[in-house]
């Protein structure tokens, strides 16, 4: 039988839990709208709802938040990654490039301060301060990219997608899809329902275009 004591300690748990989940969040919309050097732990907290001194009994600084900001999202991105990429049911390759079209853009419309925080870094806006994230990130990043460049091996392999360097075409499919959400209202914009400046199927057609042989 449960006690009264491990009850609390429950209760306690899930507590710590929201008021960390309240600060990434918090996190994420601040480093995503003014950048890592801008921001302060004390605009964090004020929208969290906490005492700035609240914030270290989570995180030790600032750099460790930022630094757990990215691990939530990057926990969050692989397993929906390796879902489009699934082949179960018989997909085809050019089936699953266009899941992973889907899954891209819906990933960061679903979190679009975090959108906002990595188009902001990865365009070196806050590289240029020397601010690094932990290594695992450029692990799944490098993870993601090698995850693409085999659908384009096996793609060439059946004869569906353009010959060439699998690695290379992976990197292109991004450089597609990180140009399309970098001006994509529904990431950019804090407007309620902004449209989209091009619809996400002529940005299919792009991409069939460009990778289909």
């Amino acid at each position: 039988m449960e006690s009264v004591v491990d009850r609390r300690t429950q209760r306690r748990l899930r507590q710590q839990d929201l008021s960390r989940t309240h600060l990434l969040d918090a996190a994420e919309e601040i480093f995503g709208s003014r950048g890592f050097a801008l921001a302060t732990l004390k605009e964090i907290a004020e929208l969290a709802g906490f005492a700035v001194g609240s914030v270290y009994l989570f995180f030790p600084s600032k750099e460790e938040l930022f630094r757990q900001v990215w691990l939530r999202r990057g926990a969050e991105f692989m397993p929906g990654m390796t879902d489009a990429l699934d082949a179960t049911g018989g997909s085809s390759p050019l089936e699953r490039l266009h899941r992973l079209v889907d899954f891209q853009v819906g990933f960061f419309r679903g979190h679009p301060a975090f959108a906002r925080l990595y188009l902001r870094f990865t365009g070196t806006a806050d590289a240029a301060h020397g601010v690094t994230v932990d290594p695992s990130v450029q692990l799944r990043f490098e993870e993601a990219m090698r995850m693409q460049a085999e659908l384009f091996t096996e793609g060439q392999r059946a004869g569906v997608f353009r010959d060439g360097d699998a690695a290379v075409l992976s990197r292109m499919f991004s450089g597609l899809v990180h140009g399309y959400q970098s001006l994509d209202p529904a990431v950019m914009s804090d407007q309620p329902h902004p449209g989209e400046r091009l619809p996400t199927a002529a940005l299919h057609e792009i991409v069939e275009g460009a990778f289909r042989r």
